[in-house]
């Protein structure tokens, strides 16, 4: 507490409030005032209790002379928990849920198939379980029967994914001051759960326990303007994770060694001055370039030894909007809104593609990076595929970078055209900033595509992605004065000029064919990303707390439920002795849910927020 700004008030004010939380409820005082040191309270026995007992509370706690019956046996599925290996990381078992989109591809696939068509609609509540309140994007992972959740104010609790039972909770003691951060994934390996925490540190616990085994930080948490929102991803070793923010001279990812925690290597996604792509910044120095933050966890392959990571835009536009007269200078800005594929042993950028060069609108490439098998012309290749927020997809080389081919969803009038050799992006000029006038734009700035990510069916070839129908005005400010963006304009957000007041689109794009299969619309904007499993479902959620199953054919809703709060995370599926569960957090608050309130107003969701997981399951046969 404070929702919003935890850690905020200080030691000596949250001593205080606990004493009087005390006293109010029946606690007698004690000769000395309760110590600050937080070390201190946590090593305290509320007043009137024992080792064992609770708050005396109006049941005045339990008799000293009772003896009590022994408590019921209870499995504990940590005892029964496995290392992750590398070799469960490249080809996790299909009840688990072990990486942010369950496998290093970033596919977002389940294989299990005994939720389907023919038995979705009988989906009912397993269990629920109240999360640590505030704004929740987070993922949970799942292995050998166990729930890993990391919930607002960086807390991160170990529930039984069959009952809902609490195994452990870890809580961090923020320093006073820093801003809570809204994270999307942690990562599991060997024993240990991995984790970014708000003041930007990497945390290696023990998964049984919750344990710290090693605290390391990425920068100065007194350093105001960094984040660590995407999560960490693990491979050859390390534990790789992206930074975001605002401050000058930009961002960074970041490898640590797995064991020790100690720093491996380092790449600033601002190309320097002096080195390759430093010349891009339309001559700025190095402390004037900012951005190019990582917002989501990056993806991995094997076989070629190489991770993928996304990175957004400038946040200073003005600077860029107009090139400087320099010999060899350009204002392309580099590594914005670029994918980025390093050596994870070593750090080397093997390949980089910059997707859209000086990004004026705030439309990042900052999202997944899938790595599929696809026939191009009868040939298979891998791919790396991604979108902006445009809503248009790139598909390029896994191994080289070399550009293959895009897919416009058809909900953005930024780009006129793409050339089909080089995936050059030629700019529609009527919408480029700078010349005093409005400026109609689609997307808004919240994209069209988002970090909700899509999910791909490698059996069927089809990518299921979430999506939001909107656009932006673009007005300029008075000289002098500063917008969203530097180069004089402030964004506002509007429906299409096209729009009949359904924002929601999800659509199913086949990628083979490269052809549009079939689209769901709404009113409410998707809000949660999408699962597609085996059984011929998918599922997504919207900012009007529905959860839905479509059809992976069709788009037809073969089953929906009201959650209690705004699903703004990822959807999951496992498996436990042999029964197949959905899960899903909500917690609403995250910056895709947040953006769209002005087009849907009459979407009332609760105001003090409440997270929660919930759990689907189908009946037991009789």
């Amino acid at each position: 507490m404070p929702p919003g700004n935890a850690g905020s008030l200080g030691n000596p004010a949250y001593a205080s409030i606990l004493a009087y939380l005390v006293q109010t409820n029946g606690g007698q005082p004690g000769s000395l005032e309760l110590p600050t040191d937080t070390k201190l309270l946590a090593a305290m026995l509320m007043p009137g209790t024992a080792a064992r007992q609770g708050p005396a509370g109006p049941g005045g706690g339990l008799s000293p002379f009772a003896t009590l019956p022994p408590e019921p046996v209870r499995q504990n599925p940590l005892d029964r928990f496995t290392p992750v290996t590398d070799a469960m990381l490249q080809n996790p078992p299909a009840g688990d849920w072990l990486t942010w989109r369950r496998t290093y591809d970033d596919q977002g696939f389940s294989p299990l198939k005994q939720i389907d068509k023919s038995n979705v609609a009988d989906l009912r509540v397993a269990w629920t379980w109240s999360l640590p309140n505030g704004p929740n994007e987070a993922t949970p992972l799942v292995h050998d029967g166990v729930i890993f959740v990391h919930s607002y104010n960086d807390k991160v609790q170990a529930l039984n994914a069959v009952t809902g039972d609490l195994l452990w909770q870890y809580s961090r003691q923020l320093p006073q001051g820093v801003r809570v951060s809204v994270k999307k994934a942690m990562a599991l390996h060997g024993d240990w759960l991995l984790l970014g925490t708000s003041d930007m540190h990497v945390v290696a616990l023990q998964a049984k326990t919750g344990e710290v085994v090693w605290d390391q930080a990425i920068e100065d948490s007194k350093q105001t303007g960094w984040q660590l929102t995407g999560g960490p991803l693990v491979a050859k070793n390390k534990v790789i994770v992206g930074t975001g923010g605002q401050r000058p001279g930009g961002n960074s990812i970041v490898a640590l060694d797995l064991q020790t925690g100690k720093e491996a290597w380092r790449f600033h996604s601002i190309a320097q001055p002096g080195e390759p792509g430093g010349d891009s910044w339309n001559g700025l120095a190095a402390d004037k370039r900012s951005g190019a933050s990582v917002w989501t966890p990056g993806s991995y392959d094997p076989a070629l030894n190489l991770v993928f990571f996304g990175s957004g835009q400038t946040y200073d536009t003005g600077p860029m909007l107009h090139l400087v007269n320099q010999p060899g200078v350009t204002n392309d800005g580099l590594y914005t809104d670029t994918t980025l594929a390093f050596n994870p042993d070593t750090g080397k950028l093997v390949w980089h593609f910059q997707h859209t060069p000086n990004d004026q609108w705030d439309l990042d490439w900052a999202f997944e990076r899938q790595v599929i098998d696809l026939p191009v012309n009868g040939v298979n290749r891998k791919l790396v595929i991604t979108a902006g927020k445009e809503a248009l997809y790139d598909a390029l080389d896994a191994e080289t970078g070399k550009y293959v081919f895009s897919i416009d969803m058809g909900l953005q009038n930024v780009i006129a055209s793409v050339d089909p050799v080089t995936g050059a992006k030629r700019i529609n000029p009527a919408i480029v900033p700078g010349d005093g006038e409005t400026k109609t734009v689609c997307p808004h700035a919240g994209g069209a595509k988002s970090w909700i990510p899509a999910s791909y069916n490698p059996a069927t070839k089809m990518l299921y992605v979430p999506l939001v129908e909107s656009c932006m005005d673009l007005i300029p400010v008075a000289p002098g004065g500063r917008g969203g963006l530097t180069s004089g304009v402030r964004f506002t957000i509007r429906p299409r000029l096209d729009g009949d007041g359904n924002y929601g689109h999800f659509a199913a794009v086949n990628l083979e064919t490269r052809k549009l299969v079939w689209t769901s619309r709404q009113r409410a904007p998707q809000t949660s990303g999408a699962l597609a499993t085996a059984g011929g479902i998918v599922f997504a959620g919207a900012m009007d707390r529905f959860i839905k199953a479509y059809d992976d054919s069709t788009g037809k809703v073969l089953w929906q439920t009201r959650l209690n709060d705004v699903p703004n995370s990822c959807p999951i599926s496992y498996s436990v002795n042999g029964k197949q569960y959905i899960a899903v957090t909500v917690g609403n608050g995250g910056a895709q849910a947040a953006t769209w309130p002005p087009l849907v107003p009459e979407i009332q969701n609760p105001p003090g927020g409440a997270a929660q997981i919930w759990v689907f399951e189908l009946p037991n046969k009789n």
